[in-house]
C-alpha cells in the first residue's frame, strides 16, 4: 500500500445498525459500534484487494470519534487513506460521511497476517483451551 492511497465504501443504515436505546418509534440512528464495524470492514476489504490471497488483515487498534447522527435508511460513506504501511502493520485515517455531514473519524491500525498460520494458531489455542 502506498502512503496517501485512498478508498471508499458505501453502507446503508438498517435496523440492525441502530442504537436501540435512543431510537424513536419507527426510526433510529446509527450506533457507534456499527459505524466502527463499517470502518473496519471497508478497511479490510480495501487491504485484501492489495495483499496476496494467502494474507489478510486483522484490526489491532482504533481511536474513533462519533460526532453526528445518521438516520435509519441513510447512506454512510466510509472514506479511508493510508497513513503508514510497514509491511506488517497498516495505519489508516478513516472518515464516515452521511451526505455532506462528517459523522465520525478514526485512526485505525491493522496487522497483516498469513491466513494459514493464523488458523493454525487458533486451532492450537482451542486444542489447549487457552482461547476462552
Amino acid at each position: 500500500m502506498s502512503q496517501g492511497e485512498t478508498f471508499s465504501r458505501l453502507y446503508t443504515v438498517s435496523r440492525e445498525h441502530i442504537a436501540k436505546h435512543v431510537s424513536l418509534e419507527g426510526t433510529g440512528i446509527l450506533s457507534t459500534p456499527s459505524m466502527i464495524a463499517f470502518m473496519e470492514e471497508a478497511s479490510r476489504i480495501f487491504l485484501d484487494g492489495k495483499l496476496p490471497e494467502s494474507q489478510t488483515t486483522v484490526g489491532v487498534h482504533i481511536d474513533v470519534y462519533h460526532v453526528a447522527p445518521a438516520l435509519l435508511g441513510s447512506q454512510v460513506e466510509i472514506r479511508g487513506r493510508v497513513l503508514r504501511d510497514t509491511g506488517k502493520r497498516v495505519v489508516l485515517w478513516l472518515e464516515a460521511w452521511c451526505g455532506e455531514t462528517l459523522i465520525g473519524y478514526a485512526v485505525h491500525e491493522r496487522a497483516v497476517i498469513d491466513k494459514k498460520e493464523y488458523a493454525s494458531r487458533i486451532i492450537s489455542m482451542i486444542a489447549t483451551k487457552m482461547g476462552g
